[in-house]
């Protein structure tokens, strides 16, 4: 029976999603053209020249680019560092704090991040910077928090699980405990690591209520800056799902959703290819 209650279990998983799949390319399909993308803009124009679109998808896709890449280049080199911190460097109450630190920031609903976010903006306009104002930069910082836990929790446990005889090894060979952590243990974690960058790259790519209130707005067309505002993809199938005004803009909508999901999953692809190559090369490196 548990045998039948798992088969069971994972086919109505995979059956949710084909059907989830499904019905977004069949809500989509109409649209489907490099109009959906570009508009009335050449697309020539809009690749080369710069030439603005404000009736397709990709000054969203543009946006959301720049915003995951910004978001994961802010919070990867911290959210690692802290989670070597805290498998190697501390102990006792210390590490409990920092662990519970790390728990709470994990369970904060990401609209509470992003009203952060925006009253950052409102002290900054009252003080010492009354020309501040949201746009990229910003969502991408508020992104980095976001997605932090993924990358501490999943590099602390990454390390921790590491059998002692790396450790013994790099003490064999006169290596200091900073040396073995950098030289032995993180290469040895990095597959670990990469699977929480995965998570946090899907995290970062779909979140919409941080956005909401830290700059993307619709129809702006390319980021003209990182402290300017932007259009996302998320943000996008939001606004014209909630606002739209004929059946074609709705529809535009369910194609967003499909090239969110598609550029979700190529992110994912480049990810795990890093990963698996990483797996690889520490495998043949350990034999040789």
């Amino acid at each position: 029976m548990v045998v039948i209650g798992s088969w069971l279990s994972a086919g109505a998983v995979m059956m949710v999603l084909v059907v989830m799949l499904l019905f977004l390319l069949w809500k989509s399909a109409p649209g489907w053209s490099l109009a959906l993308f570009f508009g009335d803009t050449p697309v020539s124009d809009a690749l080369f020249r710069g030439a603005p679109v404000f009736d397709g998808l990709w000054p969203a896709c543009v946006g959301t680019l720049m915003l995951v890449l910004l978001s994961m280049a802010i919070a990867i080199p911290l959210g690692v560092a802290t989670g070597i911190y805290l498998a190697e460097y501390t102990e006792g109450r210390f590490r409990e704090w920092l662990s519970f630190c790390v728990d709470v920031l994990a369970s904060m609903p990401s609209i509470l991040i992003g009203l952060f976010g925006f009253a950052l903006i409102l002290f900054l306009r009252h003080s010492f910077a009354p020309d501040a104002n949201t746009g990229l930069i910003l969502s991408a910082l508020c992104i980095a928090v976001l997605v932090l836990p993924y990358l501490i929790s999943t590099t602390r446990l990454s390390v921790a699980a590491l059998p002692i005889q790396l450790r013994l090894t790099g003490a064999s060979l006169g290596l200091s405990h900073s040396q073995t952590v950098w030289r032995i243990l993180l290469p040895a974690a990095l597959p670990g690591i990469f699977s929480g960058i995965i998570l946090a790259t899907g995290r970062a790519a779909e979140d919409t209520a941080v956005i909401l209130m830290t700059g993307a707005v619709a129809n702006v067309g390319n980021p003209a800056s990182l402290t300017g505002k932007y259009e996302a993809l998320p943000f996008h199938i939001y606004y014209l799902a909630a606002e739209h005004q004929s059946p074609e803009e709705l529809v535009q909508a369910f194609g967003a959703a499909v090239v969110l999901l598609c550029l979700t999953g190529l992110m994912f692809g480049c990810a795990r290819w890093m990963q698996r190559r990483l797996e690889k090369r520490w495998k043949t490196g350990g034999m040789a």
